[in-house]
């Protein structure tokens, strides 16, 4: 890579406000300054959003990632569907929009693997018409673990003041406790450490491990996660010699976060991290897959389908997932 990194932005649902957010992302020359943003995704789709939103943005078809400009004020696409725009409705998927935007997904994932490309911003999908298209996976995450044999992967919610890493992601609250083990938060706190340093350019990172129950435990009056399995995992990392500490009362440990006393948050399940982000990066926050071998970030909320095709999407949490996509395959260029 020389100059500003190819950053691949798939277009996620095609019915959901994907294409939107893309034009009014780049719209603005911020993205532009950073990467080459290349669109994966749907010409006809994006046109008429562009009509509809008046952008004044040209979207030019280019037939490969190296044709790219990366020039503010235009937009190149490689078309990856030809979806019939007078048979889609805003908030209505399909499997035809889930076989689309699982394409956009794999053709970006083969290019970041190729090095064609230096990372993947990817707008939301919707796992049910993704299953619809045969693709049985939970998520982004799972697919792209699978797209790139990955074993293990972490997913990260990264914002400007808070980062926070989830050892469990998407699992109903009475199985997150039977789901924790010693190994899982040991490699969710190497993960994290490692992208933090590589990925973040941060060279000696700081890290906090939340408790899972009220007042970690209480000496096991409140549950014996923390002694049984918690606490073994933050002492293998403390040997293999990560700065982490822990495990600390959730309820506590998001304040001193904020203040800025570590580098990043690991949680033990989805809401226990997502809630407090939220709070802060509820506009801005991004999602970002670590322990992958390609750059992976994305917008931290869904489809939106109750505001598709009406023009009032924001933009702000796809504009920091494009600059942190940027600077993530800079760090990783200069790290390696």
């Amino acid at each position: 890579m020389t100059g500003r990194p190819i950053i691949g932005i798939t277009m996620g649902d095609p019915v959901g406000i994907g294409p939107e957010i893309i034009l009014k992302a780049l719209s603005h020359n911020a993205p532009y300054e950073t990467c080459r943003p290349l669109v994966l995704g749907d010409i006809q789709v994006l046109s008429a959003t562009n009509q509809l939103l008046r952008t004044g943005l040209t979207i030019r078809r280019v037939e490969g990632v190296e044709a790219g400009g990366g020039q503010s004020g235009r937009i190149d696409v490689v078309g990856l569907s030809d979806l019939d725009g007078g048979q889609l409705q805003p908030g209505r998927p399909t499997q035809a929009t889930g076989q689309a935007m699982v394409n956009y997904i794999t053709k970006g994932v083969k290019w970041a693997m190729e090095g064609r490309i230096h990372g993947l911003a990817t707008c939301p999908i919707n796992k049910k018409a993704m299953h619809a298209a045969g693709f049985n996976f939970d998520g982004h995450t799972e697919l792209l673990a699978e797209q790139t044999k990955t074993s293990h992967c972490v997913m990260m919610l990264a914002g400007a003041q808070l980062r926070v890493s989830l050892v469990t992601t998407h699992l109903p609250l009475a199985l997150v406790s039977i789901s924790l083990t010693t190994e899982g938060v040991l490699k969710t706190i190497l993960i994290t450490e490692q992208a933090l340093r590589d990925s973040f350019g941060i060279p000696k990172p700081a890290l906090a491990v939340a408790a899972l129950n009220p007042h970690a435990g209480e000496d096991g009056l409140f549950g014996d996660e923390e002694v049984q399995i918690i606490s073994p995992a933050l002492h293998q990392a403390a040997q293999a010699g990560v700065n982490v500490s822990g495990p600390y009362p959730a309820d506590t440990l998001f304040y001193w976060a904020l203040k800025g006393r570590w580098d990043a948050v690991i949680s033990m399940y989805h809401d226990q991290g997502l809630i407090p982000f939220k709070m802060v990066h509820f506009s801005d926050g991004v999602n970002t897959t670590l322990g992958l071998p390609i750059v992976r970030t994305s917008v931290d909320h869904g489809t939106a389908y109750d505001i598709a095709g009406t023009g009032k999407a924001d933009p702000g949490s796809l504009l920091a997932a494009i600059h942190m996509a940027a600077h993530q395959a800079i760090s990783r260029r200069r790290a390696s």
